[in-house]
Protein backbone atom coordinates (compact mmCIF):
# COMPACT_ATOMS: atom_id res chain seq x y z
CA UNK A 1 0.00 0.00 0.00
CA UNK A 2 1.29 3.77 -0.91
CA UNK A 3 1.04 6.09 1.48
CA UNK A 4 0.39 10.07 1.08
CA UNK A 5 3.97 10.86 0.91
CA UNK A 6 4.97 7.79 -1.65
CA UNK A 7 6.16 5.33 0.71
CA UNK A 8 4.61 2.35 1.04
CA UNK A 9 2.95 0.88 4.45
CA UNK A 10 2.62 -2.33 5.65
CA UNK A 11 0.08 -1.61 7.65
CA UNK A 12 -3.99 -3.22 7.01
CA UNK A 13 -6.16 -0.97 5.49
CA UNK A 14 -8.20 0.82 8.11
CA UNK A 15 -11.78 -0.36 7.20
CA UNK A 16 -10.54 -3.79 6.82
CA UNK A 17 -9.35 -4.07 10.00
CA UNK A 18 -12.20 -2.14 11.94
CA UNK A 19 -14.22 -5.63 9.81
CA UNK A 20 -12.06 -7.92 11.47
CA UNK A 21 -12.41 -6.66 14.80
CA UNK A 22 -16.02 -6.71 14.55
CA UNK A 23 -16.17 -10.39 13.79
CA UNK A 24 -13.65 -11.11 16.50
CA UNK A 25 -15.99 -9.60 18.50
CA UNK A 26 -18.89 -11.91 17.36
CA UNK A 27 -19.07 -14.00 20.54
CA UNK A 28 -20.01 -10.85 22.71
CA UNK A 29 -22.98 -10.07 20.53
CA UNK A 30 -24.37 -13.64 20.91
CA UNK A 31 -23.97 -13.75 24.50
CA UNK A 32 -25.41 -10.16 24.81
CA UNK A 33 -28.66 -11.16 22.48
CA UNK A 34 -29.12 -14.33 24.95
CA UNK A 35 -29.15 -12.23 28.14
CA UNK A 36 -31.53 -9.84 26.33
CA UNK A 37 -33.34 -13.43 25.47
CA UNK A 38 -33.15 -14.15 29.21
CA UNK A 39 -34.21 -11.40 31.04
CA UNK A 40 -37.38 -11.21 28.37
CA UNK A 41 -36.66 -7.77 27.51
CA UNK A 42 -38.37 -7.42 24.67
CA UNK A 43 -41.86 -8.52 26.51
CA UNK A 44 -41.02 -5.39 29.04
CA UNK A 45 -40.67 -3.40 25.84
CA UNK A 46 -43.91 -4.21 24.41
CA UNK A 47 -45.49 -1.47 25.99
CA UNK A 48 -43.17 1.53 24.88
CA UNK A 49 -39.67 2.53 25.77
CA UNK A 50 -38.18 2.15 28.94
CA UNK A 51 -35.15 3.25 30.69
CA UNK A 52 -32.51 0.76 31.59
CA UNK A 53 -33.43 1.68 35.35
CA UNK A 54 -36.13 1.37 34.73
CA UNK A 55 -35.56 -2.58 32.94
CA UNK A 56 -33.76 -3.40 35.67
CA UNK A 57 -35.84 -3.15 38.56
CA UNK A 58 -38.03 -5.34 36.97
CA UNK A 59 -35.47 -7.56 35.86
CA UNK A 60 -33.86 -7.32 39.42
CA UNK A 61 -30.19 -6.57 37.43
CA UNK A 62 -28.09 -3.64 37.67
CA UNK A 63 -29.09 -0.95 36.11
CA UNK A 64 -25.75 0.44 34.79
CA UNK A 65 -24.96 -2.72 33.64
CA UNK A 66 -27.86 -3.33 31.51
CA UNK A 67 -27.61 -0.11 30.09
CA UNK A 68 -24.21 -1.24 28.67
CA UNK A 69 -25.75 -4.12 27.37
CA UNK A 70 -28.79 -2.50 25.30
CA UNK A 71 -26.85 0.49 24.31
CA UNK A 72 -24.33 -2.59 22.45
CA UNK A 73 -27.54 -4.41 20.96
CA UNK A 74 -29.29 -1.10 20.27
CA UNK A 75 -26.02 -0.74 18.03
CA UNK A 76 -26.41 -4.03 16.35
CA UNK A 77 -30.19 -3.00 15.19
CA UNK A 78 -31.94 -4.97 18.41
CA UNK A 79 -33.66 -2.10 19.97
CA UNK A 80 -33.04 1.13 19.82
CA UNK A 81 -32.27 4.05 22.37
CA UNK A 82 -34.09 7.39 21.72
CA UNK A 83 -32.70 11.14 22.57
CA UNK A 84 -34.17 10.58 26.09
CA UNK A 85 -32.08 7.53 26.98
CA UNK A 86 -34.97 5.49 26.70
CA UNK A 87 -34.90 1.83 24.75
CA UNK A 88 -37.89 0.67 22.79
CA UNK A 89 -38.30 -2.09 20.47
CA UNK A 90 -36.74 -2.75 16.60
CA UNK A 91 -38.36 -5.31 13.87
CA UNK A 92 -35.82 -7.33 15.01
CA UNK A 93 -36.06 -7.11 19.06
CA UNK A 94 -40.00 -7.53 18.55
CA UNK A 95 -39.32 -10.64 17.19
CA UNK A 96 -37.96 -11.90 20.82
CA UNK A 97 -41.43 -11.00 22.23
CA UNK A 98 -42.52 -14.83 23.57
CA UNK A 99 -46.12 -13.41 23.30
CA UNK A 100 -46.26 -13.24 19.77
CA UNK A 101 -47.00 -15.75 16.41
CA UNK A 102 -43.64 -16.75 15.11
CA UNK A 103 -41.24 -15.50 18.14
CA UNK A 104 -38.47 -16.52 17.33
CA UNK A 105 -37.36 -16.00 22.07
CA UNK A 106 -36.87 -20.37 22.23
CA UNK A 107 -34.50 -19.99 18.74
CA UNK A 108 -31.95 -17.97 20.15
CA UNK A 109 -31.96 -19.73 23.44
CA UNK A 110 -31.46 -22.88 21.49
CA UNK A 111 -29.01 -21.31 19.36
CA UNK A 112 -26.80 -19.61 21.98
CA UNK A 113 -26.91 -22.47 24.44
CA UNK A 114 -23.82 -24.27 25.83
CA UNK A 115 -25.00 -27.46 23.69
CA UNK A 116 -23.71 -25.31 20.71
CA UNK A 117 -21.45 -22.50 21.88
CA UNK A 118 -19.29 -25.20 23.64
CA UNK A 119 -18.05 -27.23 20.70
CA UNK A 120 -17.78 -24.21 18.26
CA UNK A 121 -14.94 -23.53 20.78
CA UNK A 122 -13.07 -26.66 19.25
CA UNK A 123 -14.00 -25.79 15.75
CA UNK A 124 -9.85 -25.75 14.76
CA UNK A 125 -10.23 -29.29 16.06
CA UNK A 126 -13.40 -30.20 13.85
CA UNK A 127 -11.58 -28.50 10.94
CA UNK A 128 -8.38 -30.54 11.50
CA UNK A 129 -10.73 -33.91 11.93
CA UNK A 130 -13.83 -33.38 9.41
CA UNK A 131 -15.65 -34.63 12.98
CA UNK A 132 -18.00 -32.87 15.34
CA UNK A 133 -16.84 -31.80 18.65
CA UNK A 134 -19.69 -32.29 20.47
CA UNK A 135 -18.61 -35.88 22.09
CA UNK A 136 -15.02 -34.50 22.80
CA UNK A 137 -16.90 -31.54 25.12
CA UNK A 138 -19.79 -33.50 26.06
CA UNK A 139 -18.33 -37.03 26.62
CA UNK A 140 -21.36 -38.26 24.20
CA UNK A 141 -23.02 -37.63 20.58
CA UNK A 142 -25.52 -34.84 20.53
CA UNK A 143 -28.62 -36.94 20.39
CA UNK A 144 -27.53 -39.25 22.79
CA UNK A 145 -27.27 -36.39 25.15
CA UNK A 146 -30.77 -35.22 24.39
CA UNK A 147 -31.85 -38.26 25.79
CA UNK A 148 -30.28 -38.45 28.99
CA UNK A 149 -30.83 -34.16 29.38
CA UNK A 150 -34.78 -33.90 29.88
CA UNK A 151 -33.95 -29.98 29.64
CA UNK A 152 -31.91 -29.93 26.65
CA UNK A 153 -34.61 -31.52 24.90
CA UNK A 154 -37.37 -29.52 25.89
CA UNK A 155 -34.99 -26.33 24.57
CA UNK A 156 -34.12 -28.55 21.55
CA UNK A 157 -37.66 -29.44 20.18
CA UNK A 158 -39.04 -25.75 21.30
CA UNK A 159 -36.53 -23.86 19.48
CA UNK A 160 -36.25 -26.28 16.66
CA UNK A 161 -39.95 -25.67 16.10
CA UNK A 162 -39.38 -21.68 16.25
CA UNK A 163 -36.18 -21.39 14.54
CA UNK A 164 -37.75 -23.37 11.76
CA UNK A 165 -41.82 -21.76 12.04
CA UNK A 166 -41.61 -19.01 10.02
CA UNK A 167 -40.95 -21.37 7.06
CA UNK A 168 -43.74 -23.63 7.68
CA UNK A 169 -46.56 -21.47 5.83
CA UNK A 170 -43.85 -20.16 3.52
CA UNK A 171 -43.14 -23.68 2.13
CA UNK A 172 -46.73 -25.20 2.27
CA UNK A 173 -47.87 -22.17 -0.31
CA UNK A 174 -44.52 -22.27 -2.67
CA UNK A 175 -45.16 -26.13 -3.06
CA UNK A 176 -47.47 -27.59 -5.52
CA UNK A 177 -48.81 -30.15 -3.16
CA UNK A 178 -51.28 -32.74 -4.70
CA UNK A 179 -55.13 -33.04 -3.88
CA UNK A 180 -55.67 -35.94 -2.55
CA UNK A 181 -53.08 -38.53 -0.97
CA UNK A 182 -50.72 -38.65 2.39
CA UNK A 183 -47.92 -36.49 3.36
CA UNK A 184 -45.10 -37.65 5.69
CA UNK A 185 -43.48 -35.17 8.06
CA UNK A 186 -40.24 -37.33 8.61
CA UNK A 187 -38.06 -36.34 11.83
CA UNK A 188 -40.89 -33.56 12.16
CA UNK A 189 -40.50 -32.84 15.40
CA UNK A 190 -43.59 -31.06 16.48
CA UNK A 191 -45.01 -31.08 13.11
CA UNK A 192 -45.25 -27.37 12.29
CA UNK A 193 -44.71 -27.67 8.54
CA UNK A 194 -47.30 -30.78 8.67
CA UNK A 195 -50.23 -28.57 10.32
CA UNK A 196 -49.68 -25.66 7.70
CA UNK A 197 -49.71 -28.37 4.50
CA UNK A 198 -53.03 -29.96 6.13
CA UNK A 199 -54.38 -26.55 6.53
CA UNK A 200 -53.68 -25.18 2.93
CA UNK A 201 -54.34 -28.65 1.50
CA UNK A 202 -57.74 -30.08 2.49
CA UNK A 203 -57.68 -33.48 0.83
CA UNK A 204 -54.91 -34.56 2.24
CA UNK A 205 -53.77 -36.29 5.34
CA UNK A 206 -50.73 -37.07 7.03
CA UNK A 207 -48.43 -39.00 9.77
CA UNK A 208 -45.93 -37.23 11.88
CA UNK A 209 -42.78 -39.25 12.22
CA UNK A 210 -39.66 -39.00 15.03
CA UNK A 211 -39.00 -40.52 17.56
CA UNK A 212 -41.11 -40.65 20.61
CA UNK A 213 -39.76 -37.44 22.79
CA UNK A 214 -40.06 -35.21 19.80
CA UNK A 215 -44.09 -36.36 19.65
CA UNK A 216 -44.77 -35.27 22.97
CA UNK A 217 -46.51 -31.93 22.13
CA UNK A 218 -47.39 -32.46 18.75
CA UNK A 219 -48.96 -28.75 17.40
CA UNK A 220 -51.38 -30.52 14.96
CA UNK A 221 -53.37 -31.78 18.44
CA UNK A 222 -54.24 -28.23 18.86
CA UNK A 223 -56.44 -27.57 15.54
CA UNK A 224 -59.62 -29.34 15.82
CA UNK A 225 -60.12 -28.73 11.89
CA UNK A 226 -57.51 -31.25 11.60
CA UNK A 227 -59.00 -33.99 13.63
CA UNK A 228 -59.24 -37.49 11.83
CA UNK A 229 -56.67 -36.23 8.78
CA UNK A 230 -53.58 -37.06 10.95
CA UNK A 231 -51.83 -39.70 13.22
CA UNK A 232 -48.28 -39.30 15.17
CA UNK A 233 -45.92 -42.44 14.72
CA UNK A 234 -42.91 -42.79 16.13
CA UNK A 235 -39.87 -44.65 15.09
CA UNK A 236 -35.95 -44.69 13.35
CA UNK A 237 -36.11 -43.11 10.06
CA UNK A 238 -33.02 -44.82 9.39
CA UNK A 239 -34.48 -47.89 9.33
CA UNK A 240 -37.97 -47.27 8.06
CA UNK A 241 -40.64 -44.67 7.18
CA UNK A 242 -43.86 -45.01 7.08
CA UNK A 243 -45.33 -45.06 3.41
CA UNK A 244 -46.83 -42.11 1.49
CA UNK A 245 -46.80 -40.36 -1.32
CA UNK A 246 -44.95 -37.15 -0.69
CA UNK A 247 -41.72 -37.23 2.47
CA UNK A 248 -41.07 -34.65 3.96
CA UNK A 249 -37.17 -33.97 5.21
CA UNK A 250 -37.19 -30.21 7.06
CA UNK A 251 -34.09 -29.42 8.71
CA UNK A 252 -32.95 -32.73 8.57
CA UNK A 253 -30.28 -34.08 6.59
CA UNK A 254 -27.85 -31.47 7.88
CA UNK A 255 -28.04 -32.84 11.19
CA UNK A 256 -25.91 -35.97 9.66
CA UNK A 257 -23.38 -37.22 7.83
CA UNK A 258 -22.96 -38.10 3.61
CA UNK A 259 -23.76 -41.53 4.50
CA UNK A 260 -26.45 -41.33 7.14
CA UNK A 261 -28.57 -39.03 4.61
CA UNK A 262 -28.32 -41.75 2.11
CA UNK A 263 -29.97 -44.34 4.47
CA UNK A 264 -32.63 -41.60 5.39
CA UNK A 265 -33.32 -41.08 1.78
CA UNK A 266 -33.11 -44.67 1.33
CA UNK A 267 -36.04 -45.23 3.80
CA UNK A 268 -38.00 -42.34 2.09
CA UNK A 269 -37.42 -43.88 -1.22
CA UNK A 270 -38.69 -47.36 -0.55
CA UNK A 271 -41.84 -45.87 1.36
CA UNK A 272 -42.77 -43.90 -1.41
CA UNK A 273 -45.88 -45.05 -3.70
CA UNK A 274 -45.41 -44.58 -7.24
CA UNK A 275 -44.88 -41.28 -8.16
CA UNK A 276 -44.15 -39.92 -4.96
CA UNK A 277 -41.86 -37.03 -4.20
CA UNK A 278 -39.12 -36.43 -1.33
CA UNK A 279 -39.00 -32.66 -0.13
CA UNK A 280 -36.21 -31.54 0.71
CA UNK A 281 -36.48 -28.02 2.81
CA UNK A 282 -33.37 -26.75 3.92
CA UNK A 283 -31.05 -23.99 3.45
CA UNK A 284 -29.50 -24.68 0.39
CA UNK A 285 -26.05 -21.96 0.14
CA UNK A 286 -25.09 -21.44 -3.68
CA UNK A 287 -21.21 -21.01 -4.98
CA UNK A 288 -19.83 -17.69 -4.18
CA UNK A 289 -19.11 -15.49 -1.75
CA UNK A 290 -22.10 -14.07 -1.09
CA UNK A 291 -23.21 -14.02 2.13
CA UNK A 292 -26.34 -17.08 2.99
CA UNK A 293 -27.35 -18.24 6.44
CA UNK A 294 -26.83 -21.73 5.27
CA UNK A 295 -23.02 -21.06 5.69
CA UNK A 296 -23.41 -20.25 8.98
CA UNK A 297 -25.55 -23.14 9.48
CA UNK A 298 -22.90 -25.56 8.20
CA UNK A 299 -20.12 -24.79 10.50
CA UNK A 300 -22.99 -25.20 13.66
CA UNK A 301 -23.55 -28.13 11.83
CA UNK A 302 -20.11 -29.30 11.93
CA UNK A 303 -18.95 -28.82 15.19
CA UNK A 304 -22.54 -29.92 17.01
CA UNK A 305 -23.36 -32.81 14.97
CA UNK A 306 -21.20 -33.87 12.60
CA UNK A 307 -23.12 -33.23 9.79
CA UNK A 308 -23.60 -29.57 7.19
CA UNK A 309 -25.90 -28.09 4.78
CA UNK A 310 -25.42 -28.71 1.17
CA UNK A 311 -25.65 -26.66 -1.85
CA UNK A 312 -27.17 -27.90 -5.34
CA UNK A 313 -24.28 -30.67 -6.37
CA UNK A 314 -24.07 -31.76 -3.11
CA UNK A 315 -27.51 -32.55 -2.77
CA UNK A 316 -27.78 -34.07 -6.24
CA UNK A 317 -24.66 -36.51 -5.37
CA UNK A 318 -27.03 -37.64 -2.34
CA UNK A 319 -30.26 -38.26 -4.53
CA UNK A 320 -27.66 -40.33 -7.00
CA UNK A 321 -26.68 -42.42 -4.00
CA UNK A 322 -30.10 -43.33 -2.62
CA UNK A 323 -32.10 -44.15 -6.07
CA UNK A 324 -33.50 -40.48 -5.94
CA UNK A 325 -33.11 -38.12 -8.96
CA UNK A 326 -33.23 -34.08 -8.57
CA UNK A 327 -36.72 -32.49 -10.16
CA UNK A 328 -36.38 -29.03 -9.18
CA UNK A 329 -35.35 -26.77 -6.63
CA UNK A 330 -37.94 -23.95 -5.83
CA UNK A 331 -37.54 -20.95 -3.35
CA UNK A 332 -39.39 -19.56 -0.58
CA UNK A 333 -39.64 -16.28 1.14
CA UNK A 334 -37.24 -17.16 4.21
CA UNK A 335 -33.69 -18.34 3.60
CA UNK A 336 -34.73 -21.87 2.60
CA UNK A 337 -35.68 -23.78 -0.08
CA UNK A 338 -37.56 -27.00 -1.38
CA UNK A 339 -35.21 -29.43 -3.48
CA UNK A 340 -38.11 -32.02 -4.85
CA UNK A 341 -36.83 -35.39 -5.75
CA UNK A 342 -38.40 -38.28 -7.25
CA UNK A 343 -37.90 -42.27 -7.46
CA UNK A 344 -34.85 -41.95 -10.69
Amino acid sequence: METSSGRHSDSPDASGALRLMEEAYGFLHSAALRTAASLRLADLLAGGPRTAAELAADTGTDGRTLHRLLRLLASRGVFREDEAGAFGLTPAADALRTDIPGSLHSAVLLLTDDMFVRPSTDLAESVRTGESAFPRVFGTPFFRHLEGDTAARELFDAGMAAFSGPLDDAAAAAYPFPQRGTVVDVGGGRGGLLRSVLLRHPGLSGVLFDQAPALRKPLLAARQELEGRWQAEPGNFFARVPGGDVHLLKHVLPDWSDDDCVRILRSCRRALAPGGRVLVIDAVPEPGNAPHPGKDLDLLMLTALGGSTRGPAELGALFARSGLRHVRTLPTPGFASIVEAAAG
